[in-house]
């Protein structure tokens, strides 16, 4: 699906008359339809992050698609901007944003993930904005405190928060919200599940450390230096824009973080053990 088609049918799409407004990390996106379905599969997949009455700071008017024949879902994400429009593009959606009108379209097929997708691109270009980001991470709660566990692909993210203990809240397993506010970071629930396919709690809390996950016969915990955790930061951190200025503003917050926050490897045995070290 080509960005000129794709544009040329988000022009001639009919105006939307339903609304779902999702509330992430504090902002709210409202996604039209004229859809009842599908409207209906949005408020399912999202759950108590959705607000019954709420003012949204951007909006999305969404239209349905059925699959092309050259069609690639495997597609990787593209993201650019002109002038004040953001696109992104996948096979399975394309979408406009005009970010001086907080006001977007987007076609896609016809499943919630593809919206799922533009949020996570959405969130990602607003928290570069005021130093926050979306991090490969589990995060969760505990006595009012937040920890972030973050890793690459098997490295146990979600098998330590499955092993969290009753006096723990999970704000998710697999994509962590991490904001900025006042100098301070703090964790957001998310509603963007991994192997648990469960909706984080929609609750908040300062982060009182982040822990590199690396899966080992003991459990223990390493100090690590601060430009080995501004890597490891890094490289799980999700960004997609081609946007060399909000690259720069990424790998700042990366050091302002690690200044702010402890950043310790933690080398695990996937049993429950491990949350005595969680304090």
């Amino acid at each position: 699906m080509s960005c000129c088609a794709s544009a040329a049918v988000l022009k001639t799409a009919p105006a939307p008359k339903q609304g779902v407004a999702v509330k992430i990390g504090g902002i709210t996106v409202a996604l039209r339809t004229s859809n009842e379905e599908f409207c209906g599969l949005l408020r399912q997949r999202y759950g108590h992050f959705v607000e019954q009455q709420a003012t949204p700071d951007f909006e999305f008017d969404l239209e349905l698609s059925q699959p092309f024949a050259d069609e690639r879902l495997d597609d990787d994400v593209q993201v650019w901007s002109d002038s004040d429009t953001w696109y992104f593009q996948r096979g399975d959606f394309y979408a406009e944003l005009d970010a001086r009108a907080r006001r977007g379209r987007m076609l896609h097929l016809p499943n919630p993930y593809c919206v799922d997708a533009v949020l996570r691109i959405l969130h990602t270009l607003i928290l570069a904005r005021s130093g926050g980001f979306l991090l490969h991470a589990s995060s969760a709660i505990r006595q009012g405190r937040g920890f972030l566990f973050s890793g690459i692909s098997g490295a146990g993210k979600t098998t330590i928060a499955s092993l969290a203990p009753p006096d723990v809240t999970l704000l998710t397993d697999e994509v962590s919200y991490v904001c900025r506010e006042n100098g301070a970071y703090r964790a957001y629930g998310t509603p963007f599940a991994g192997e648990l396919a469960t909706l984080g709690a929609n609750q908040v809390a300062p982060i009182a450390a982040l822990y590199l996950l690396e899966k080992a016969p003991h459990n223990r915990i390493e100090a690590v230096s601060p430009a080995d955790a501004i890597r490891a930061l890094l490289r799980n951190t999700l960004f997609f824009a081609h946007d060399p200025a909000l690259v720069d503003q990424l790998f700042k917050s990366a050091c302002q973080f690690v200044e702010r926050v402890p950043v310790s490897r933690l080398a695990f045995v996937p049993d429950a053990r491990v949350w005595e070290f969680i304090h």
